[in-house]
């Protein structure tokens, strides 16, 4: 990233910044438990003279900050939330609890924001209404629908609403955007076979339920090979089948646990039908029964095509063309951004947080958020808030 683009604002509040994101990052906090971290937040806000709403989602924050007399409402999100993981980084501010750590990068979103908060605060360089959401529970437990639910869109409208995440793999502090589907939807299935235990060496007594998982899992490799167009995205994992304890009992029961993804949502529907029919119907085959438990978790994120050109544009008009990313491709994680992309016209973007040797990916307990990334995120807000909120 070229230094020369970051306003000078932004650079005297940089190392500020960073240290403030290593103290997150020293004390991370799983889902809807992140009490000290909405605490800083909302510290924060409220001294830089923003209108603090605290309790959405439980501990999710809100900062309001209106300017002139404009309409317009622009919503700018990120996620607090760290992971059950055991960091190995070895750093100066590794995690300071035990299993936890920020894993993902939410300790430099939430970081980002809060430094485009301060300088905004200060400049008040825009004409309109700027809510500020810190989310709770981005990883896998929906904070986002929660937030819905208990009305932030009623309480916080928006006229559109953007996001940013760090991705590794990327040139640091490039900027990647995508209008359409963007992220996959994301699936949990829980599948519980019943069949009939025995003895190990009188099989023909039995029902296994091993057997029938086995049969199953190859079935289910037909779904996309065979069921989804050569052109779309979809992915089946079985991650996980307990069944039994002895080498010489057939168990009663057996259990498989399934991440369904897909980038469109007739995709995804065809994907719940056939996985459905062919698990009952191979059950059935052997024998045994089936109960499916499908739960629907987060819908493909689908970027706003306006909002995400103007987002884009809004990076080009500053860094020009080698700034951003090229042709960046769907990504098959998930985000449950897109509950709020469903309500509300807007964009998700990613930042890169490298790709040099020896750069991990999130989820690993030796990942850590690029601090060179920072003032880059930072000033981005700041450059969308200005341009959507004219003044």
């Amino acid at each position: 990233m070229n230094t020369m683009a970051i306003p000078p604002a932004i650079a005297e509040i940089e190392a500020e910044m960073i240290a403030l994101r290593h103290a997150i990052h020293a004390h991370p906090e799983l889902g809807f438990e992140e009490f000290v971290t909405s605490d800083l937040v909302a510290e924060r806000l409220a001294e830089w003279g923003y209108e603090v709403h605290r309790g959405l989602g439980g501990t999710g924050v809100v900062g309001t900050l209106k300017v002139g007399t404009g309409k317009q409402r622009l919503g700018l999100r990120a996620d607090m939330d760290a992971l059950p993981i055991q960091e190995n980084t070895g750093l100066d501010y590794e995690s300071r609890v035990p299993g936890k750590m920020h894993a993902c990068g939410h300790d430099g979103h939430t970081a980002m924001l809060l430094a485009a908060a301060r300088h905004l605060a200060q400049s008040r360089s825009f004409d309109g209404t700027l809510h500020l959401i810190f989310q709770p529970a981005e990883e896998g437990l929906g904070g986002a629908k929660r937030m819905l639910d208990e009305g932030l869109f009623e309480r916080f409208p928006c006229d559109a609403v953007f996001a940013m995440h760090n991705m590794p793999g990327f040139p640091t502090g490039k900027l990647g955007f995508r209008p359409g589907p963007f992220m996959a939807s994301s699936d949990t299935v829980i599948i519980d076979i019943d069949g009939r235990g025995g003895h190990g060496a009188v099989p023909h007594k039995a029902i296994d339920p091993v057997v029938v998982c086995a049969n199953v899992v190859l079935a289910l490799q037909t779904i996309v090979s065979r069921n989804v167009s050569p052109l779309d995205m979809a992915i089946v994992t079985v991650g996980a089948i307990h069944a039994g304890e002895a080498p010489n009992v057939i168990p009663q029961t057996a259990q498989m646990r399934l991440s369904v993804r897909a980038l469109r949502p007739e995709v995804r529907d065809l994907l719940e039908e056939r996985i459905t029919t062919l698990v009952h119907a191979q059950a059935s085959a052997y024998g045994a029964t089936a109960r499916i438990d499908y739960q629907r978790r987060y819908p493909v994120l689908v970027n706003d095509v306006a909002m995400t050109t103007l987002a884009q544009d809004v990076a080009r008009d500053w860094l020009g063309e080698d700034g951003l990313i090229d042709d960046l491709p769907p990504l098959t994680g998930s985000e449950d951004f897109s509950f709020l992309l469903e309500q509300c016209a807007g964009s998700y973007l990613i930042i890169g947080n490298g790709d040099g040797e020896g750069g991990c990916m999130v989820h690993n307990p030796g990942y850590d958020f690029n601090d060179d990334c920072l003032a880059t995120g930072a000033a981005y807000w700041v450059k969308l808030a200005e341009r959507f909120l004219r003044t």
